[in-house]
């Protein structure tokens, strides 16, 4: 199943409109570290399906996800 997919720039005016929007960091701890988007909850990539479900209560909510690509 495809998920949908959103741009910078899209969340980028989504954020600037104060949509309200849950970001989720999902980086490896060294590059979480290095960096990260303001106010996003970081669960570990290899948690996810472990503490998703406690840290992101609401069903509800528009849930952004963030990764690194290669790099």
């Amino acid at each position: 199943m495809s998920r949908p997919t959103i741009t910078l720039r899209e969340l980028r005016e989504k954020l600037d409109r104060g949509n309200p929007v849950t970001l989720v960091e999902i980086l490896p701890p060294p590059r979480y570290r290095e960096g990260h988007l303001p106010g996003a909850i970081y669960i570990p990539p290899i948690q996810v399906q472990e503490l998703a479900p406690k840290r992101l209560p609401d069903k509800s909510a528009e849930i952004v996800v963030y990764c690194a690509g290669p790099g």
